[in-house]
C-alpha cells in the first residue's frame, strides 16, 4: 500500500492551532496524526526525579499565524543501549509527549473510543513513536475504530530512581518520590481525559492498554485509580494488559536505598556530602553522564517503589483477598490480558546473566525485591543451589523463570484471584493465548525464536510496524480477533468463548481459533502463593539468604 502525507492545520480550540499530518491512500484521508504534543512541563534541570508538573491552563501550542509543529513524533526518554537503541537525534530528556492518531472521517455521535497505549521496554527503554503510516490498516482497514494515544515517559533512573535523599526532598515539597514514569503516564492519561475530545474523542470512553512494561503500566494505572481516585472522577472504562501481568511486591524504599548508593558510586558522587549536595550534583551531571553508568551497576534495574503515594503498600492482600476484583466489578472495568506460548526466548535475552546460580541470583535480585529473589531460588533451587532439573544450563532457566514471573505464572495467579472475588471469566476478564507468529514477524524476529514475546504486536495493532504487514490468510484467521478487540475498546459486548476460569481464547499453530483448557492454570496459581501471599512472606522472615 502506499501512502502520502500531507499538512494538516487544525484549530484545536483553547489549545490554539496545530499542523500534523493527514495520511492518505490513493487519494483518500485516511488518518490524522500529531506527534511530540507536551502534557507537562519538561522535567529537566531543578525538575529532574521530580513530579510531573501539568502545563498552565492557559498553555497553547500555536497560533493562527503561527501553529504549532507537531508532524515528527515525541522526543524519546534517554536509555541505555538495547536491540532496538533510538537514534541519538530523536533523543532528549524533555520527552514528556504523546502522539496521537484519529480516523480521519466524522466522529460517532459521541466521539470516538480512546486506546492510550503504553509503550514496552522493562521501562528501561522504548519509544512511543511509530512512523505516522504504521497505524493506517488498523485505523481504516479493519473493524478498529479509535483514537489512539502514545505517550511518552521517563525511564530507568530518570523515571524511577528511589532513595532516601530524594524521598526527604520529596517530603519536604509535599511531593511524591520514585515512580516517577507512572507519575508521567497518569498525566498523560489526565491530559487526554481532558483534551481528548478537542480531536472527536470521547473522554467517558478510555481504554488503558500496554505491551510487556506497558501492560504492567496499564495495571499500575488501575490500581492507582481504584484506590487514588474517586469513582466519579475515574478516567478508566478497560485496560488490555498484553504479555505482562501485576507482578510480584515491589522493593520498598529501604531495598531501593542500595542501588541509590550505588548510582552514586559510579558517578563519583561521595556518600558523605550532604543530601542537598548529592542532588544538586546529580541534577548538574548531563543525562548521558546518568545513562551511560547503568551498564556498569550491579543493581541495573530501575523498578517500581511501593510508595503508598502511587502503589498501594498492601497492594497485593487487596488482589488477594478479592477488594481489587470487587472495586473492578462495581466500577464496570473489564480486563484483557494473556501471553505468547514462547515468551521466554525473548525474556532470556534481556540482560542475560553468566551461566551460573551467583549470576542468575544477582541478575534477578537486580529486578525484584530481596524476599522475592530469595523466594524463588528457595523454591527452584533448593538448598543446595542446584540447577533444577528440565533446564539446559543456569542461563535457560533465568529466561523461563524471568518469563513465568513477568507473564505467564503471575497472570494466572492474579486472574485466579479476580475470579475468586467475583469476576467472570469471558465476560469481565478476557484471557487469551497465541501459539502462531505472522509472517511479517521474520523481519526483526528469527522464525527459531518460536511464538515469543513482541511477537504479537502487529496482530493487536494490525500489521503496526511491519512492512509487509498481515497476509490476506492471516487476516482471514484473525478476523474475529480484530472485531473482539474492536468491541472490547468501544465498550460493546464482546463474544470471545471462554466461560470457565481455566479455559483461553487461543490462536493455534494451524491458524484455527478455539477455546483450550489452560494446562498451566494450577501451576500458575501456586507460583502466585510463592512470591505473592501473606504466608510466603513468613517463610522469607525465617532466615533464609543467598
Amino acid at each position: 500500500m502506499r501512502y502520502h502525507r500531507e499538512e494538516y492545520r487544525f484549530d484545536a480550540a483553547q489549545l490554539g492551532y496545530i499542523e500534523g499530518l493527514t495520511i492518505t491512500s490513493d487519494g483518500t484521508p485516511t488518518v490524522r496524526y500529531f506527534g511530540g504534543l507536551p502534557y507537562a512541563l519538561p522535567p529537566t534541570g531543578q525538575w529532574r526525579f521530580r513530579m510531573p508538573r501539568r502545563l498552565p491552563a492557559d498553555y497553547q501550542y500555536g497560533t493562527a499565524a503561527e501553529p504549532g509543529q507537531f508532524t515528527r513524533g515525541s522526543w524519546v526518554c534517554p536509555q541505555p543501549p538495547s536491540s532496538n537503541t533510538p537514534d541519538a537525534a530523536v533523543v532528549d530528556e524533555d520527552c514528556l509527549q504523546l502522539n496521537i492518531w484519529v480516523p480521519a472521517r466524522p466522529a460517532p455521535k459521541d466521539g470516538w473510543p480512546v486506546c492510550f497505549y503504553i509503550h514496552g521496554g522493562f521501562l528501561q527503554v522504548g519509544t512511543a513513536n511509530l512512523n505516522p503510516e504504521s497505524l493506517v490498516p488498523l485505523l481504516s482497514d479493519s473493524a478498529f475504530q479509535a483514537i489512539m494515544v502514545l505517550p511518552s515517559y521517563r525511564l530507568n533512573a530518570l523515571g524511577f530512581l528511589a532513595g532516601r535523599e530524594l524521598a526527604a526532598e520529596a517530603d519536604a515539597c509535599r511531593d511524591a518520590t520514585g515512580n516517577m514514569g507512572l507519575w508521567d503516564q497518569r498525566a498523560a492519561l489526565e491530559w487526554t481525559h481532558d483534551n481528548i475530545s478537542r480531536f472527536g474523542g470521547n473522554p467517558a470512553n478510555i481504554t488503558v492498554a500496554g505491551y510487556s512494561a506497558g501492560a504492567y503500566s496499564a495495571f499500575q494505572q488501575l490500581a492507582h485509580e481504584l484506590w487514588h481516585v474517586p469513582a466519579e472522577k475515574a478516567i478508566i472504562r478497560r485496560v488490555a494488559m498484553f504479555s505482562n501481568g501485576p507482578g510480584v511486591r515491589p522493593k520498598s524504599l529501604h531495598d531501593q536505598q542500595e542501588q541509590f548508593d550505588e548510582f552514586l558510586a559510579v558517578l563519583g558522587i561521595p556518600r558523605d556530602l550532604e543530601d542537598k549536595a548529592k542532588l544538586a550534583k546529580l541534577r548538574a551531571l548531563p543525562y548521558q553522564r546518568l545513562i551511560e553508568v547503568q551498564s556498569e551497576m550491579k543493581i541495573s534495574e530501575f523498578r517500581v517503589l511501593a510508595d503508598d503515594l502511587f502503589y498501594p503498600r498492601d497492594l497485593v492482600d487487596r488482589i488477594n483477598d478479592g477488594q481489587f476484583a470487587r472495586r473492578m466489578k462495581s466500577r464496570g472495568i473489564t480486563l484483557l490480558n494473556g501471553e505468547c506460548k514462547d515468551e521466554h526466548t525473548m525474556y532470556g535475552r534481556w540482560r542475560t546473566p553468566e551461566d551460573s546460580y551467583t549470576a542468575v541470583y544477582e541478575r534477578l535480585y537486580a529486578e525484584y525485591a530481596p524476599p522475592v529473589t530469595r523466594a524463588l531460588m528457595r523454591h527452584y533451587c533448593g538448598p543446595a543451589n542446584k540447577l533444577p532439573s528440565g533446564y539446559t544450563s543456569w542461563r535457560d532457566f533465568f529466561g523461563r523463570l524471568y518469563a513465568c514471573v513477568q507473564v505467564h505464572h503471575l497472570e494466572r495467579g492474579f486472574h485466579h484471584a479476580l475470579f475468586e472475588g467475583g469476576l467472570q471469566p469471558g465476560k469481565d476478564v478476557f484471557r487469551y493465548r497465541f501459539e502462531r507468529c505472522l509472517r511479517c514477524v521474520e523481519e526483526t524476529i528469527p522464525s527459531e525464536w518460536g511464538v515469543t514475546h513482541l511477537t504479537d504486536i502487529p496482530i493487536w495493532l494490525w500489521g503496526a510496524g511491519f512492512t509487509g504487514g498481515l497476509t490476506d490468510q492471516e487476516e482471514g484467521w484473525l478476523r474475529e480477533w480484530n472485531e473482539c478487540f474492536a468491541a472490547f475498546v468501544n465498550g460493546d459486548p464482546v463474544r470471545w468463548g471462554p466461560v470457565k476460569p481455566n479455559e483461553v481464547r487461543r490462536w493455534r499453530a494451524d491458524g484455527k481459533t478455539d477455546v483450550w483448557e489452560d494446562s498451566q492454570w494450577e501451576e500458575g496459581i501456586a507460583f502466585w502463593r510463592i512470591v505473592n501471599t501473606r504466608s510466603a512472606e513468613a517463610d522469607w522472615a525465617d532466615g533464609f539468604d543467598k
